[in-house]
């Protein structure tokens, strides 16, 4: 081995050199950073959803909770069944905004707390399931879209508050004692049901759009909110989720239920985090520089390390293919056979044959020797590398004191 005599120049660290080495991991760092505190202040402020007295959204419902209020009725709001189960007491007016969220167990929980209580259920867009518990007589018909109706029944809150944006869910019940309202082809979307001795009745809402905000001032959507809702001088307006813990079908929890929220947050910020260097060590350095190497490694070195490698490897396959392989590149442009077609035995072995046909015998079978299996040991793959190089030589001997012709002058 030859070692360059080229001066290698000297590795110094500088300060350039910390910069480029040190500004990924202090890019992500940064990154990091701002977005724990956007996330924090996202979250410093109130964030409600759809149909949240708190909110101010367009599809919020503070317009109509400070409606309530202004009339002496206090909104209570809660997130989980047994809150509301709890705080749906005597003379209280119970809102479940989205009673298809829970589960069978949820609403016979609140089914059995309510039932017995003066008082009234408002439930919103009710389906099968949730009326199978609250109001077994009434089925849910196919949904439509949200108009202005005409009331079209008896109902003192509806003939008092006239017409009213109204629609989804539409309903039919046999109970005779039931008041239909507000029909969209022949179907009610609003139903109440009458109490029972305990005195609490039951309201049905094919839609919520006429709590909303953006709703509330228009046609008589306001007068009908607060008549349905404000009977009694305390409201619970539950807010179903599906994070509630008790809407597990059992008692287990799994392990992202133990996992405090702010935990999940940060696992977020690290995945982002994680993302942006993966994004970073991806990226293209530029196009690749030829560089010279510091030492020179003669080809004999190079192929005696290949041979060891395959030695270590038992690797008597693959040697055998580079053997042969180099040997038909060589044998080809001496007999006359384009380089392409090398490799194939069948446009190689004639004229190979035909060349040999007065040359010494080279002690093996011509295809075998050349296109053959692998060989069982490593004295076989010796005696391979001596054939190859006798029929190589033959070959090259052959051409070597072959006649030349030469052109008449």
């Amino acid at each position: 081995m030859t070692t360059a005599t080229a001066n290698a120049p000297a590795l110094s660290t500088t300060s350039r050199q910390l910069w480029a080495r040190s500004r990924g991991p202090l890019l992500a760092l940064l990154l990091l950073t701002v977005s724990g505190i956007v996330l924090a202040a996202l979250q410093s402020g109130e964030q409600h959803g759809r149909l949240d007295p708190r909110s101010a959204d367009r599809s919020g419902s503070r317009a109509l909770a400070r409606l309530l209020a202004s009339h002496g009725v206090s909104t209570h709001v809660v997130t989980s069944a047994e809150e509301a189960a709890a705080a749906a007491g005597p003379d209280t007016t119970l809102l479940v905004t989205d009673p298809d969220v829970l589960t069978p167990s949820q609403l016979a929980g609140l089914h059995a707390a309510t039932a017995h209580t003066p008082g009234r259920t408002v439930l919103l867009a009710p389906g099968a399931t949730a009326l199978q518990t609250f109001a077994p007589s009434v089925q849910p018909s196919s949904a439509a879209g949200n108009t202005t109706l005409r009331p079209g029944c008896s109902l003192p809150d509806a003939r008092r508050a006239g017409n009213a944006l109204l629609g989804g869910l539409r309903y039919t019940t046999p109970d005779d004692g039931a008041e239909r309202c507000y029909l969209s082809d022949g179907k009610p979307t609003l139903v109440q049901l009458p109490a029972p001795a305990s005195g609490r009745d039951t309201v049905l809402l094919g839609a919520p759009d006429l709590l909303y905000n953006q709703h509330l001032a228009a046609h008589g959507n306001a007068s009908l909110a607060l008549q349905l809702l404000g009977p009694y001088k305390h409201l619970v307006w539950y807010l179903p989720s599906v994070s509630d813990p008790s809407s597990a079908e059992d008692d287990r929890r799994s392990l992202f239920d133990l996992i405090p929220s702010s935990w999940l947050w940060a696992l977020l910020q690290l995945a982002f985090a994680a993302c942006l260097a993966a994004v970073w060590r991806a990226r293209r350095l530029g196009p690749l520089v030829h560089e010279r190497l510091p030492v020179t490694v003669p080809a004999a070195e190079t192929t005696e390390g290949h041979a060891r490698l395959y030695e270590q490897s038992h690797a008597r396959d693959r040697a055998a293919d580079v053997l042969r392989s180099a040997t038909r590149d060589r044998l080809a442009p001496l007999i006359g056979v384009p380089p392409t077609h090398a490799h194939t035995p069948d446009t190689l072995l004639p004229p190979l044959q035909a060349h040999l046909a007065s040359a010494p015998e080279t002690g093996a079978d011509l295809r075998a020797l050349l296109f053959g299996p692998a060989p069982a040991d490593d004295r076989a793959l010796v005696q391979l590398a001596d054939h190859l190089d006798a029929l190589e030589s033959s070959i090259v001997s052959q051409e070597r004191h072959a006649p030349r012709e030469h052109p008449d002058r």
